[in-house]
């Protein structure tokens, strides 16, 4: 009884420290901007506001907790399951094609933004959702497809539409020459070759002056155009741009329940499990890394001919980390999950506009209690309920 009533004093020891750690974590950020009086407060308010919660679990009867948590898993499975799903979806197709009419300029070109960096989160979720390889360097590929077209339309004169393959391309066979020497590598280290990919674009960008023009960047990129009418207006390029996510949607979808899908979950899952299962591992990671990186190349494009201009400060590490987070807040190797949170990282730095001095700092506390209380993602579990 003795050790047992120890152990318990060691756990309610640890959750106490837990809780006092974080509201000190957060206190601490908060100091610079508010004062010492300001971020006391806000300790102590946070330090009891945890405490509360953790006792109000802790005291609820079992049984009510039980049936609303089997209510919620029932529901999400439901979801998840194709019940709800397609009205959801429906939901979702009528608000994204009603957006132009109901949103002013501004806030359009914020929608169009948080689009692009959709189809990015999409392309990193094929290389680190489903096949489990962390990628550092993303922003690279997304550089080679822009540069791509920055340079064939204002060099050549070629149009948007000609040259989309070609970025596409472009940046796949960037993946490819990337993940030949980087397959041999795990974890750590392959997550410091990717950076040193990205890093590589970025200075190769920077440096090479006769071609990209340097720092100055590269101007006059033009919009997109169907038969001479121009779609460079933000709301008939928002729509170019839904449409080429909605493409984007239906063949990773397709791919996912494919063999090529499965194989790379199973290796995500299990290497050597998949290995002697007769799945060619080597083969099967460039796949990802090359159709990941393809998505990355339009996405590149899209930003080129939406903003006119490209510039080696647009494709920086912390653009890559700034991709990531989107995968892993939406949950990683969930597809709409990822959609949901690209749109909500894109969305709320502007969103909090108004709170300048603090917007990136809730920001980065959100995203830190998420890695803490719910480290699978926002839609993490959907693959538990399927």
């Amino acid at each position: 009884m003795s050790g047992t009533g120890s152990i318990i004093s060691r756990v309610r020891h640890n959750q106490f420290s837990k809780t006092f750690f974080i509201s000190l974590w957060v206190s601490l950020l908060l100091l610079p901007f508010a004062g010492p009086r300001i971020a006391v407060i806000f300790f102590g308010v946070v330090f009891f506001f945890v405490l509360l919660v953790r006792l109000i679990k802790k005291t609820a009867s079992a049984e009510p907790v039980s049936i609303i948590s089997s209510r919620i898993r029932s529901m999400s499975g439901s979801i998840y399951s194709g019940r709800y799903s397609g009205f959801m979806l429906l939901i979702a197709a009528v608000a994204s094609a009603a957006a132009p009419f109901a949103l002013t300029s501004y806030y359009l070109d914020i929608l169009i933004m948080a689009c692009i960096y959709m189809l990015l989160a999409l392309g990193l979720n094929v290389i680190v959702g489903y096949t489990g390889l962390l990628h550092l360097g993303f922003a690279g590929s997304y550089a080679i497809g822009a540069y791509t077209y920055a340079l064939l339309n204002t060099h050549f004169g070629i149009n948007f539409w000609l040259c989309l393959p070609v970025s596409a391309l472009a940046s796949s066979a960037a993946g490819l020459l990337l993940a030949i020497p980087a397959l041999r590598l795990r974890g750590d280290y392959l997550a410091i070759v990717t950076l040193g990919f990205g890093e590589i674009i970025r200075i190769v960008l920077n440096n090479w002056d006769s071609v990209t023009k340097g720092p100055n960047g590269i101007s006059g990129i033009a919009a997109p155009s169907i038969a001479g009418i121009s779609l460079g207006n933000l709301h008939l390029y928002y729509y170019v741009v839904l449409a080429i996510i909605l493409i984007a949607l239906f063949v990773i979808k397709r791919v996912e329940v494919s063999r090529t899908g499965r194989a790379w979950m199973a290796i995500r899952e299990d290497e050597i499990a998949a290995s002697s299962m007769g799945i060619n591992i080597t083969r099967y990671k460039i796949y990802a890394f090359v159709f990941g990186s393809l998505w990355a190349g339009v996405a590149g494009q899209l930003f080129a001919a939406k903003m006119q201009f490209v510039s080696p400060e647009s494709f920086t590490f912390m653009e890559s980390v700034f991709i990531l987070c989107m995968v892993i807040l939406g949950g990683l190797g969930n597809t709409y999950g990822v959609l949901f949170g690209a749109f909500i990282i894109a969305i709320m730095p502007e969103a909090l506009r108004g709170i300048d001095s603090y917007r990136m700092l809730i920001v980065g506390i959100g995203l830190v209690a998420l890695m803490i209380f719910r480290p699978q993602g926002i839609t993490g579990g959907a693959r538990r309920c399927r």
